[in-house]
């Protein structure tokens, strides 16, 4: 209908209407209306609205597939994280733990290290505690002299600590290989140069920074120091860098702490006997790092179940903190504070699937108590071994230096399928997360707070039943991929920024699986006993700081 039709027809309309009023205020709408410029919609206009929409959607799709290989890692991811938690623990091994792996790598726009006669100057780091926690010092040296441009100094070992261990890094870690290795990261060199020692007019500046410090801190705080005196002294250097960084100085953190850290081919060498001994008695075996010092329990403030006697000789001990309040041992295992005894740490492996024939490396120092502490734990695991008890003449060199000894349990507890502490010190930590690291081999963590309240009732109920709890509350603490939680723990514990996953496939997990059960079972261990079980040395093997600065 043509626009001059409408217009007649609106006009009949109007005219045959009976009130006059109406007529012409409907007519005077209609011209008013008709009188309006028509609005067309021009075909430049739907092609610019279809051009957007077509743009919109390139960018989503294009987004889509340039990302295509994260969104499949985070869909498989959550497919492997809803299908750990359903199914039974394997208390050996994950079975997810194949899609996961240690990536360190240097990212392409990471400029190489500046030279030495280029740098800011020369960073001297006086590292703190025992092995485990002066590890975590270097590591964290090595990024700050990258923060500062600067040029590191071998970092030097703590020789006035607890522990009163004179090893030099030299005599612990390969110094060359720690040099050679990270010179694309940062320059090092094995000391300051006498010509730049002779030109100064004043010793080096020697100061403390706070723990958990931010790079910003360091560049607005310390870099200005440095710039001026041109050699800087950083002491008592253990956790003095933030926890969170970017992702390229975490992943050097990995490239320090698992790959340049490396022992002396002596310590290596002892370390890998005691662990193809233990490999000719057992197909596989658990390494349990057992903290039981007395000191560590008076520091502690909780009841161990040795009575007056305990109380009175822990409390002695205690004394030497001013600052430590007085504690209710209870309330303090309620929390989950107190480390697990020997007797508890059995009793959880038990109960989580291991049987009596498994074989065991205990990594410890001064047992508090010593056999009678230990023997529960014997009674339940007969097949017990200790470095002393595998390599005794081999240890020999090494026994007057704790730091040394510490490294060779170090080694075993790395190499072992299992490993399990009753603590959450610096040797727990490190070792967790070089273990995730290195392909998420099961590394078991005591829920504490809620295993303390089973052993508290434990008297009450039956076997199966105490077994079943145990390994309700131990899910979630076994080592598994699924486990971090972002925004928790400690970098060296959980380096997430250096792992990730391969492709996930149902078939290659089923294909494995089947494998898996048709190889004959010959029992996990074989029978023979071996060794004799001699008592454990008092020497203090693992010196990590647990105490305060």
């Amino acid at each position: 209908m043509s626009l001059a039709e409408v217009w007649r027809s609106r006009v009949r309309l109007l005219t045959t209407t009976n009130s006059p009023q109406l007529n012409k205020s409907a007519l005077w709408k209609w011209r008013s209306y008709s009188g309006q410029p028509k609005r067309t919609v021009t075909w430049t206009w739907v092609c610019g609205v279809m051009l957007f929409t077509l743009g919109v959607i390139s960018l989503f799709t294009g987004h889509v597939v340039s990302h295509l290989e994260w969104y499949s890692q985070q869909l498989s991811k959550r497919t492997l994280l809803d299908m750990s938690r359903r199914e039974p623990i394997d208390v050996w091994k994950s079975k997810y733990s194949k899609f996961f792996y240690g990536c360190s790598e240097r990212g392409r726009k990471f400029p190489p290290a500046v030279q030495e006669h280029r740098s800011n100057g020369y960073l001297l780091i006086a590292a703190s505690g025992g092995l485990n926690q002066q590890r975590t010092g270097i590591t964290d040296a090595v990024v700050v002299a990258r923060i500062l441009n600067a040029t590191l100094v071998v970092p030097e070992l703590d020789h006035h600590s607890y522990w009163k261990d004179d090893s030099d890094f030299n005599d612990i870690f390969d110094v060359n290989w720690f040099i050679s290795s990270l010179t694309k990261d940062v320059t090092i060199v094995k000391r300051v140069p006498d010509r730049v020692m002779r030109s100064m007019e004043k010793p080096p500046y020697t100061m403390r920074v706070p723990r958990k410090s931010t790079p910003e801190y360091y560049l607005d705080q310390v870099l200005p120091i440095l710039s001026r005196r041109h050699v800087l002294q950083l002491t008592k250097f253990d956790y003095r860098l933030a926890n969170d960084l970017d992702e390229d100085m975490q992943k050097l953190r990995c490239r320090v702490n698992y790959h340049a850290l490396r022992f002396t081919k002596r310590i290596q060498s002892v370390g890998m006997k005691v662990v193809k001994r233990m490999r000719k008695m057992a197909k596989r075996f658990i390494a349990i790092h057992l903290r039981f010092e007395p000191d560590m329990l008076a520091f502690s403030g909780c009841d161990f179940g040795g009575g007056e006697k305990e109380r009175a000789e822990l409390a002695e001990i205690r004394k030497r903190w001013d600052t430590l309040p007085d504690l209710d041992p209870l309330e303090e295992r309620k929390r989950g504070k107190c480390p697990l005894t020997p007797h508890e740490v059995g009793l959880m492996l038990r109960a989580l699937g291991f049987a009596n024939d498994t074989y065991i490396y205990v990594a410890s120092g001064e047992i508090y108590g010593g056999e009678k502490t230990l023997r529960p734990l014997r009674d339940l695991f007969p097949n017990f071994y200790t470095k002393e008890m595998l390599a005794d003449d081999e240890l020999k060199p090494l026994l007057p230096f704790s730091s040394r000894l510490a490294a060779i349990d170090y080694i075993v507890s790395d190499e072992s399928d299992v490993f399990i502490t009753n603590n959450n010190g610096n040797m727990a930590k490190i070792l967790a997360g070089r273990r995730r690291y290195m392909g998420h081999k099961r590394t078991i963590r005591p829920n504490a707070k809620k295993l303390s309240a089973l052993f508290m009732d434990r008297e009450k109920m039956e076997w199966h039943t105490f077994a079943k709890k145990v390994k309700s509350c131990q899910r979630g603490f076994m080592g598994d991929p699924d486990e971090f939680k972002p925004g928790r723990g400690e970098f060296h514990e959980y380096p997430q920024a250096c792992i990730c996953q391969r492709p996930f496939s149902y078939d290659k997990v089923s294909k494995e699986d089947e494998e898996e059960d048709n190889i004959p079972e010959e029992v996990h261990n074989n029978t023979s006993h071996g060794h004799g079980h001699g008592h454990l040395s008092s020497v203090d093997n693992e010196r990590d700081e647990v105490f305060p600065d």
